[in-house]
């Protein structure tokens, strides 16, 4: 079985059960997964050199899905292992596993940049499904983020990673929210 094989429904559906994957790794997948499509969409109503960055977002959604279910594969081997008690198994299994969102940051990250770019220079009108592919893309690496922090204690050069992502996409989602009075930052005197 793969997500992407699967209805909305019986994602939501197969998330939402009381097993441990899919879980928030896979839901970060499809999360940067749909982020892609909107920027793949909107880019294609674009003009200029725009409509060439569509590709490039499509690569960016399969390799996101792919991950996706890199992920539920990933965490099901490391929970067999930790189930069995091979403790050696288990080290390497959880790298293996924190890997996964660690690639998800690196999809998540470029469809930010990409989204962004869209939503500012593209057709206005898709601007909204732009703005909403940079922050759905921001939250699958939040989330990527997140999980790689659960996996492994500081000092590790993958929390630095992380760390650095977050800070990334938040200054694209500043700049991004910029764009709509009211909702970006403001300053205060």
């Amino acid at each position: 079985m793969t997500l992407a094989g699967l209805t909305v429904a019986e994602l939501l559906d197969a998330v939402a059960e009381r097993t441990s994957a899919p879980g928030g790794g896979a839901a970060a997948g499809v999360a940067a997964a749909l982020a892609a499509a909107l920027t793949a969409m909107s880019a294609r109503f674009a003009g200029g050199e725009l409509p060439a960055l569509a590709e490039r977002a499509d690569e960016l959604r399969r390799a996101a899905v792919d991950l996706a279910d890199a992920d539920v594969a990933a965490y099901a081997a490391y929970l067999a292992a930790r189930r069995s008690e091979a403790s050696l198994e288990t080290a390497g299994l959880l790298d293996a596993a924190t890997d996964v969102p660690l690639r998800l940051i690196a999809v998540g990250e470029e469809v930010v940049r990409l989204g962004l770019r869209v939503a500012t220079e593209g057709n206005p009108r898709l601007r909204g499904d732009s703005a909403a592919s940079v922050l759905l893309a921001a939250a699958a690496v939040r989330a990527g983020a997140v999980l790689v922090c659960e996996n492994v204690r500081d000092p590790d050069p993958r929390i630095d990673r992380a760390r650095s992502a977050v800070a990334v996409v938040h200054e694209s989602e500043q700049a991004l929210l910029a764009l709509y009075p009211g909702l970006g930052p403001t300053i205060s005197s």
